[in-house]
């Protein structure tokens, strides 16, 4: 089943001055289940992409459909909604708040769902237990490594079971120990039947992925299914 359809999309920044082509006749389709790494340099489109796919910019020109539906399908309300409920984000800077314990940092996303209340605590501790940090509940994010924030952030993502993750720059801000756990967190999260698409500039973080679209100066110049590989880069 195709979740995700991109025909010719563009997005030009500041068109009424001096415009900045940020992305231009960007056309691929994502099934659900798959694993896909978007990758380039910096500069070459990647966050743009991210924040079309997640409904949270607009493309100038071309189509987009998620599940069918474009951005413009949906009042604000309903796309805070499809944002909530069907997407999860994971971004490399955690965006935890500082003096909130991780099994609240956790339920953020349920204060805006249609789950009852009563359901939030198992929900969140289902999460935070899926990404091995149960021993931290209790913690604020200031007694937390890098790699545990990380962990958090993920579990917050998946706190609404979203059919989809995007996981921008991930690991960036982690060691690679760290980096690794997490990688391997979001292969299993994608071996459970959930799709993932990770930006990434790292050529071995984006080989863990089963497909790999690379960008250069807002185009896609590949789009390549994988070699599936280990961690240390090893086929």
């Amino acid at each position: 089943m195709i979740i995700i359809e991109l025909q010719r999309v563009g997005k030009i920044y500041g068109a009424d001055k001096i415009p900045t082509v940020a992305l231009k006749n960007i056309s691929f389709s994502v099934d659900e289940g798959e694993f896909i790494a978007i990758m380039g340099p910096s500069g070459s489109g990647k966050s743009t992409l991210l924040h079309i796919l997640g409904y949270l910019d607009r493309p100038s020109s071309g189509l987009y459909r998620f599940y069918n539906k474009t951005i413009d399908d949906y009042s604000d309300v309903e796309l805070a909604q499809v944002r909530n409920q069907k997407m999860g984000f994971v971004f490399q800077a955690y965006n935890l708040l500082s003096r909130t314990t991780v099994l609240e940092n956790v339920k953020l996303p349920l204060l805006y769902s249609n789950v009852p209340a009563s359901k939030w605590d198992e929900l969140a501790k289902k999460a935070i237990g899926a990404v091995g940090i149960s021993h931290r509940i209790r913690h604020e994010p200031s007694q937390l490594s890098g790699g545990e924030k990380q962990r958090v952030a993920i579990a917050r993502a998946l706190v609404n079971n979203p059919q989809i993750v995007f996981a921008d720059e991930p690991t960036g801000n982690l060691d690679s120990k760290s980096g690794g756990v997490i990688m391997n967190i979001l292969e299993q999260l994608n071996d459970e039947g959930r799709t993932v698409v990770l930006i990434t500039h790292e050529s071995y973080l984006a080989s863990i992925a089963k497909r790999v679209i690379k960008l250069r100066d807002g185009e896609i110049v590949s789009d390549e299914k994988t070699r599936k590989r280990n961690h240390a880069g090893k086929e």
